[in-house]
């Protein structure tokens, strides 16, 4: 997120002339500078934590762990150390939070030279004058539009019929248009086939939509089609915890696998990959070990791509709520453009909408497309949490002129009760 700031901020500076801000010769970017910046940010919030498990009196073993088989004095933990010492650890309760890694499609061994994965994206020390992303996902759209922004020419190979599949279309089709300015090229119904090194370039082949193959030079090849469970070498097997065919673990909505006093979280659990679901999962297994009564709420997790703009969801999309059976949908939108505060920072593009119930009226789903959406999305979880209906969004005063403006806006529009744009 670090370098996504980096690349927005490079595009405005370059851009600055608009506002009459005269900015002398072209800015240039030096990649060293910005990967110690970033690095600083990193290590800042990881040691953070680690201060914050320290001062909270947690114990903190550096190594690797698996489990072991059960005890009557409690699970087994075996651990590995840097130094390659063995420790064994037991307890009642066991949080398993191994996370995730990213996938490889059989011929593309990632060597962070020229097939690269999200973590070598993010250390290059160079622009590179062309980049291949194979996958069309947040990761690598997000990571594209950066390497645009510096100047890359950058091609996106994805094999299904749209971006962002799981995000609404209308605010995926406003980040499209923003690709396309970038001169981003995207191939979908397109599938990576093989790739070769030519020396002073990588040759992807690719088959397209008619079956066709075809041939794409670049500097760097990035793929980005999805993260798999962190799930072999736990001892999950030894310890009998379940797992499905992909890998992942089998919970339930207290995080509680199928062996009393084991629970898992976070990307091994599957679901949305997302930080923030794996916080919320980790404070609710706190609190059940801790004997309080608590459960993950599936429906309140909001979505956040930090592409340009950005894309926030949370709740059902208008296909999604009518496959669950609202067939009587009221839907408000309310684009930016029509906010003084959007106006006034020179950034209009996207939109706020609403979906909701016909019969009922209560907020079903919160989509917003444009600047700030991460920050503005919070509200429509709020609003699903608490059962909220159109009129609580509507009646709530919001100040002017700020974005969040455009949830009351687009709230009213769902009514047909808008006041600054045309009713439809």
């Amino acid at each position: 997120k670090a370098v996504i700031h980096a690349a927005k901020t490079f595009e405005k500076v370059s851009h600055a002339g608009d506002l009459g801000i005269n900015v002398p010769g072209a800015a240039t970017l030096d990649m060293k500078k910005l990967q110690a910046w970033k690095g600083g940010v990193v290590s800042k919030l990881t040691g953070g934590v680690r201060t914050l498990l320290k001062g909270n009196g947690v114990d903190i073993v550096d190594g690797s762990a698996r489990l072991g088989k059960p005890t009557a004095d409690g699970h087994q933990v075996i651990v590995t150390t840097k130094a390659g010492t063995t420790e064994t650890l037991l307890a009642k309760n066991v949080v398993l939070a191994t996370g995730s890694r990213p996938m490889n499609i059989p011929g593309f061994t990632v060597d962070q030279q020229r097939i690269l994965d999200s973590t070598g994206a993010l250390a290059l020390d160079h622009v590179p004058a062309r980049m291949i992303v194979i996958g069309g996902g947040y990761i690598g759209l997000e990571l594209g539009m950066v390497y645009a922004k510096f100047g890359t020419k950058v091609t996106v190979v994805e094999a299904t019929p749209r971006l962002l599949g799981s995000m609404d279309k209308d605010c995926v089709a406003v980040v499209e248009r923003k690709l396309k300015k970038l001169g981003v090229e995207v191939l979908l119904d397109t599938k990576a086939k093989s790739w070769e090194d030519k020396g002073d370039r990588a040759v992807l082949t690719v088959e397209l939509k008619d079956g066709k193959a075809a041939t794409i030079d670049a500097d760097k090849i990035l793929l980005s089609i999805g993260r798999r469970p962190n799930s072999e070498d736990l001892g999950l097997a030894e310890a009998g915890v379940a797992v499905d065919k992909r890998g992942y673990v089998i919970a339930d909505d207290q995080l509680r696998t199928n062996v009393p006093g084991i629970y898992a979280l976070g990307d091994l659990i599957g679901g949305m990959m997302l930080a923030h679901k794996a916080t919320k999962e980790g404070e609710v297994v706190a609190e059940i070990i801790a004997g309080h009564k608590a459960a993950f709420d599936v429906r309140t997790i909001p979505a956040v791509v930090f592409t340009d703009p950005e894309i926030a969801s949370t709740g059902l999309t208008e296909d999604e709520a009518r496959a669950k059976g609202h067939t009587d949908l009221k839907v408000g939108k309310f684009p930016f453009a029509a906010l003084g505060r959007a106006l006034s920072v020179n950034d209009t593009d996207g939109f706020v909408k609403v979906v909701a119930d016909g019969k009922t009226q209560q907020v079903l789903g919160l989509h917003i497309v444009g600047n700030g959406a991460s920050d503005l999305i919070s509200e429509g979880s709020l609003a699903i949490e608490m059962g909220a209906v159109i009129d609580d969004l509507r009646l709530t005063i919001h100040p002017h002129p700020t974005l969040s403006e455009g949830v009351m806006e687009a709230a009213a529009a769902a009514l047909g009760e808008a006041v600054h744009i045309i009713n439809r």
